[in-house]
């Protein structure tokens, strides 16, 4: 069982950075893969980025690459999202997730554990 609990939601201004972070129970963290989703009021939740075990592979959707970093510490048993030039659309709540399989594909369905997710609110 992997216990994921997701911090550093908050207000920002447009233009504005956030890092959010994602601790995991269990000693097995190192071999997961580990993901990012977001969900908007009224919309399915979507993929954010994702990072495999080794930290060495990062993925991203097209609507952050470039204004988003996901890293992890391994030691920390702890992934990260840096989210830089914030925008009004970039609004949801935030949720981290934990893919066994180490895939670290854009799938929901490709994770097997799932923060209660952080809200993240940008203002115009």
């Amino acid at each position: 069982q992997v216990q994921l609990v997701e911090s550093g939601g908050g207000l920002v201004q447009a233009g504005g950075s956030l890092r959010l972070s994602c601790a995991a129970s269990g000693r097995t963290f190192s071999s997961y893969a580990m993901g990012w989703f977001r969900q908007a009021p009224g919309k399915e939740r979507e993929f954010v980025a994702a990072i495999k075990w080794s930290g060495r592979r990062t993925y991203y959707a097209d609507s952050v690459k470039g204004r988003f970093t996901i890293s992890r510490d391994n030691a920390k048993n702890t992934v990260y999202l840096q989210m830089n030039s914030l925008k009004p659309e970039d609004t949801a709540v935030y949720y981290c997730a934990a893919d066994t399989a180490n895939w670290a594909g854009s799938s929901i369905g490709e994770y097997d554990y799932w923060g209660q997710g952080t809200q993240v609110t940008v203002s115009s």
